[in-house]
């Protein structure tokens, strides 16, 4: 019963706090000059929560062009706290649930600005022009979202994101590398072709000789089966309602390549893999589950990442050698442009000035930077160079790591440098 007591005595008190502070961040995010549209959400970690748009030109470099509406996140810890802006990669859906907590924020307590990226879901332009989706404009997006919401957060400011979002965390430093005190991106690649060869090599290399072999056998297997696999394929793909810029013989041909690099990106463990006398139905069902078809669809969600790629971030290749035989295709060159890019995408030719961006920049300075890494994932075969002499810029790889490495899944030596890192600079 006094337990009950102190409960009710908490909820009215905490409403009391949630209420007072609620009407008092949404009257200062409705103030904000270029913020619209002022939207409460849930929260199971923050006692406010919102979404809003913020106008971005379409070109900041040409503002008479037009503009869009951007989709931030503001999740409230305090005035007084730091604030941990996300440059997310892709798009923001996710972020807007209650169970949303991104680690950074939490483990130094921060304010989040979260940034669903330009040209994804709610922040893409009406209409659709490809020409404004540069890594140059991405930067300005977010240093014009920095300086707005710093008039209400004027302590310090942490840049970080995962996987493209880390990409993003990088070319947002390298653009405005004062607008944050440090910056954490999390398994970021930094590639310098369209179709960067480390991952390739890595692959030859990942893991023990008996997981790789057992990955290839498996690879081959269902090449080997390809008759037998493709009504299994076809019937898939009407299921899910996906249709291909290639042939049939190519889909599976691709999914079978790709499945290696997504294997090891996610952290699979070989014991998944079935038997290689598994009925046909056993080894197409895996296959799926690691690589499935509809990342080759010509309606797969994440068209203007490749155009992303395609023209600046760049992307990965894949090595034929072991399967040429039992391949429909003759070769992967190009593939993105054949076969990733939407009908509606320009002509595009990757340029490699934005991987000499950021390599000069981190190269020549020596910013406050913490990567994180998996030693397994496929992704940081073109991770950043560990340049010698750098005391800031630090790089952590988790032992047998995936995509999935964060700070709180490192071995607890690492986790407790990092943290402890991560005060000193909020000092």
């Amino acid at each position: 019963m006094k337990r009950l007591l102190y409960v009710v005595l908490f909820t009215l008190l905490f409403s009391q706090v949630t209420y007072v502070s609620a009407s008092e961040l949404k009257d200062k995010l409705l103030q904000l000059k270029g913020v619209d549209r002022v939207e409460a959400l849930e929260s199971e970690h923050y006692t406010e929560k919102y979404v809003v748009r913020i106008t971005q030109p379409l070109d900041h470099k040409r503002p008479e062009l037009g503009s869009f509406a951007q989709r931030v996140i503001i999740a409230h810890a305090g005035f007084d706290r730091p604030t941990v802006i996300v440059t997310e990669g892709y798009g923001g859906a996710y972020a807007m649930t209650p169970r949303y907590r991104e680690e950074l924020s939490k483990l130094i307590d921060a304010n989040m600005v979260f940034v669903e990226h330009r040209y994804f879901l709610e922040s893409t332009p009406e209409p659709l022009n490809w020409d404004y989706l540069t890594a140059e404009n991405s930067a300005y997006d977010l240093h014009h979202i920095a300086a707005t919401f710093k008039q209400l957060y004027p302590g310090k400011w942490v840049s970080t994101g995962i996987s493209k979002g880390g990409q993003t965390a990088m070319i947002y430093r390298a653009y405005f590398p004062d607008d944050v005190d440090f910056s954490v991106p999390y398994v970021a690649p930094l590639n310098k072709a369209v179709e960067d060869d480390r991952q390739e090599a890595f692959l030859r290399k990942v893991g023990t000789k008996k997981e790789r072999k057992q990955i290839e056998n498996f690879q081959l297997e269902i090449l080997k089966r390809k008759e037998a696999m493709l009504p299994l394929l076809k019937k898939f793909c009407a299921e899910k309602n996906l249709t291909f810029k290639i042939p049939w013989g190519e889909v599976l041909d691709y999914c079978v390549l790709e499945y290696s690099f997504a294997f090891w990106q996610w952290g699979t463990s070989v014991s998944s893999i079935p038997s290689l006398d598994s009925e046909d139905k056993a080894l197409f069902d895996h296959l799926t589950d690691i690589s499935g078809p509809d990342y080759f669809s010509e309606t797969q969600p994440n068209a203007s990442f490749f155009i992303q790629a395609a023209k600046e971030l760049g992307y990965y290749g894949y090595d034929t050698k072991p399967f040429g035989k039992y391949l429909t295709l003759k070769h992967t060159h190009g593939y993105v442009d054949k076969i990733m890019l939407p009908p509606t995408a320009p002509a595009i030719t990757f340029d490699a000035a934005l991987y000499h961006k950021i390599y000069t920049y981190l190269k020549d300075n020596d910013p406050k930077m913490i990567w994180i890494y998996g030693e397994t994932d496929p992704w940081s075969a073109t991770r950043v160079p560990d340049f010698k002499g750098k005391v800031n810029e630090q790089i952590y790889i988790q032992p047998r790591g995936s995509h999935r490495a964060r700070i709180g899944n490192m071995p607890e030596e690492m986790k407790a440098k990092i943290q402890n890192q991560l005060e000193a600079w909020l000092r």
